[in-house]
Parts: structure tokens; sequence; C-alpha cells
């Protein structure tokens, strides 16, 4: 690869990570084809920080998971089904509710440590700041989700192995 080459994939990559920032985008990947067997593969991505009690009430994309029907609504959790009625519901929208966690990355949702395994938490049960919650996985990187506050679990809102969106509401802690 020449020098000349080099350097304007740097820039190229550069233009990549501005345009991520403009558009408040939290990743992009683009193959760059030089020739035949010649390519580059970028892939330019933002670490996102756990979001927190002050951005619990953002709101979701709208490609986040759809509600379960209502004659779901009184599944356990330990059966990897989502909670959708749980003690002090808001009765509107998950992510609009005060106590909300939301996903602070794209990825998928798994509520135990491994599969077999008992969930990190279930609904009724206290939580210490700090707690696991629940992991994300993202680009093959398993991410814990720590609880933002102490309190008790109301609401799970994701199966486990589903996929969730940037700010989609993942439970309800009061």
């Amino acid at each position: 690869m020449s020098k000349d080459r080099n350097q304007a994939d740097v820039a190229f990559i550069e233009a990549l990570a501005e345009l991520l920032n403009r558009n408040d985008l939290t990743e992009i990947n683009v193959k760059r084809e030089y020739g035949e067997n010649d390519s580059l593969n970028v892939r330019v991505s933002k670490h996102l920080a756990p979001v927190m009690a002050q951005a619990a009430a953002a709101v979701p994309l709208p490609a986040a998971a759809p509600a379960p029907p209502p004659a779901a609504a009184d599944r356990a959790t330990d059966t990897g089904k989502a909670e959708v009625r749980g003690e002090g519901g808001s009765g509107g929208d998950p992510a609009q509710h005060p106590g909300a966690i939301t996903s602070p990355m794209v990825g998928t949702a798994y509520l135990a440590p491994e599969p077999g395994a008992a969930n990190f938490v279930s609904v009724g049960a206290s939580v210490s700041e700090g707690q696991t919650l629940m992991i994300i996985e993202a680009m093959k990187t398993m991410n814990q989700i720590p609880s933002p506050r102490s309190g008790v679990v109301k609401r799970i809102l994701v199966t486990d192995g589903s996929p969730v969106e940037y700010g989609a509401p993942l439970m309800i802690i009061e």
C-alpha cells in the first residue's frame, strides 16, 4: 500500500467520524473497493455511556421492540417472556415512566448470565445501585447493564435474547 493511499484512507476514516458526529449516529460501516481482492472495510462507532435516571425519559426509537398482546400481560419473566404489567405501572408508554431503565446501546438483551442460568433479576426483586440487571451483547462483547439506583423491579419489558435499540425501555425500577 502506498503512502498516498494510506493518507487517503486516514482522511476517509476521519470524514466518516465527522459524519457520525454531525448526524448523531452511533455507528457507520463502509466497504471501499479498490479493485479485485483489494478493499478497505471500516467500522466507526461511538462508545455510549450508560443512561442514568435523568435521561430515562428519553423518547425511544421507533424500532423499539413491540409490546406483547394484552392476553400475555401476566406472564412470568423466568419463562423468558416480557413482563408487561407490574405494580405501579404507568399505563402508558413505558419509556415515559420515571423509573424506566433504557438501553444504552443497540444489541441483544440477555436476562441471565448464560443459557439455563437464573435471571439476574425478576419482577418484585429488590436491587441495589450498580447491581447487574442484564447483559446486552453488542459486536460480540457482553456489556453488563448496572442499575442506576436502588429500588424494586416493577416490570421487565424485554424478553431474553431479544434485540434492543438505543433508548428502548428495558425495565422499570421504583
